[in-house]
């Protein structure tokens, strides 16, 4: 066996073990469609521990306020640390999460399933790519996000019409703890197989204390960055109202429109569908054109002419909003180029850490975005609008529709900055 052929064995080894690193992390983000099923199961969670509106909302958002946090350390955790030592112990709370959930018996052990939960699902979309970046490369670091992204689209989609068939079969205290025993499955493996490409570097003789501090450091120097936080803006309000709409509202909305309980669930999967298949196009057209700004304009509009329609058109049959929800969700696939705009205006040794800031963004906002048209409901009561009307639900969504046109605004005044397009010396300014 000669030397070529030698190396392109080795090349080709190489090549399976990125892709099965990678398929690892991509299969942790699995746990982030057990949140969006919340949007199936939250029904009979209300009802069956006799929760409120508002708490049923509360719970939703506690998740996405506590991921939101935990967000900030987790790509300065990864960039020293590396996938393995970050992920698995990650992979474990999430698994911990998932049993409290499932055994819960009141509104407090709910809220401490969201915050074991969140605390080891930060990591998981933002791990996928970043191992997608250290094993192909950060040329496609773009692409490679877009992928982890149509993966997680998809299972939210695919995930919701699974659990409304199988609370058909299944309480849902016995359902997620069969997605428990899975989880166990997902770290036995991840402890064998999930590895770095490279060891990371790590100072040696560095204690706590000063390990802290370098991950302070990092994220001050991104967050002096004021084209990131505009970048977090935008991405955050469009990707919030993704997963308002995702998570708990999508379905009464349709349901207010005049659809039964298991056809507005449905509807509410074809959001995570035309996600996932926009974020095949969005880096795509980005790239293509060279251009950021454009394609996530473009998105935005798109965004809010559907989810206007969805608000204040008249119903036109299941179909039409069945397919105003696939709208939606291709559209907001614009969001993925904010991991894109930050990325280009950062050192390549902070890419991670604006990752992370972008995506806590995200869901510090979607939390927001969950959160305020429940708060919004039992104003429209007390005012004396029937629970479940249009009128109510309208109401109740104004803040969404607010939101994106919010984010819009952002997004315009976002300079470009596709890699090419800007002069080096203004890569990295401070206003």
């Amino acid at each position: 066996m000669n030397a070529s052929t030698i190396e392109a064995h080795r090349s080709g080894g190489r090549m399976v073990m990125a892709w099965s690193v990678w398929l690892l992390a991509v299969t942790f983000v699995y746990y982030f469609s057990i949140q969006t099923g919340y949007a199936i199961v939250n029904s009979r969670i209300q009802k069956d521990l006799g929760l409120s509106v508002s708490q049923v909302g509360l719970i939703a958002a506690g998740y996405t306020w506590v991921f939101a946090v935990c967000q900030l350390i987790s790509g300065p955790l990864l960039d020293r640390l590396g996938a393995r030592l970050v992920l698995i112990p990650a992979m474990i709370l999430v698994t911990g999460g998932v049993f409290v959930f499932a055994n819960a018996r009141s509104f407090e052990e709910l809220l401490l399933s969201q915050v074991l939960l969140a605390m080891g699902a930060c990591t998981g979309f933002v791990g996928a790519g970043y191992v997608g970046g250290r094993w192909f490369g950060m040329a496609k670091f773009s692409f490679m996000f877009g992928l982890v992204q149509f993966a997680a689209a998809l299972f939210s989609a695919f995930s919701q019409n699974l659990l409304s068939v199988a609370l058909s079969a299944f309480e849902w205290p016995t359902l997620f703890n069969c997605v428990g025993a899975l989880g166990i499955i997902l770290v036995l493996a991840s402890a064998l197989y999930l590895r770095d490409p490279e060891p990371v570097a790590r100072s040696s003789g560095q204690d706590f204390g000063r390990f802290l501090s370098s991950i302070g450091r990092s994220l001050l120097t991104v967050m002096r960055i004021r084209h990131v936080w505009l970048a977090a803006a935008f991405g955050g309000l469009s990707f919030g109202v993704m997963l308002g709409l995702g998570v708990v509202w999508g379905p009464k909305l349709v349901m207010a429109r005049g659809a039964d309980a298991g056809t507005a669930n449905l509807a509410t999967s074809f959001l995570w569908l035309g996600l996932a298949g926009g974020c095949f196009v969005a880096p795509w057209i980005s790239d293509f054109f060279r251009r950021r700004k454009v394609p996530i304009l473009i998105g935005l509009c798109i965004q809010i002419a559907s989810l206007g329609m969805l608000l204040y058109s008249t119903p036109a049959g299941i179909g039409v909003d069945f397919l105003l929800c696939f709208i939606f969700g291709f559209g907001n696939s614009a969001h993925m180029l904010a991991f894109s705009t930050a990325a280009d205006v950062v050192e390549p040794e902070y890419i991670g850490t604006s990752a992370a800031l972008v995506n806590g963004a995200m869901f510090m906002l979607g939390g927001v975005m969950i959160s305020r048209p429940g708060l919004r409901i039992g104003v429209a009561i007390e005012d004396g609008m029937s629970p479940g009307s249009l009128d109510m639900v309208q109401f109740a969504g104004r803040p969404l529709i607010l939101g994106i046109c919010a984010a819009f605004v952002a997004a315009l005044i976002m300079r470009e900055t596709y890699p090419g397009r800007v002069a080096p010396s203004a890569r990295n300014p401070i206003d």
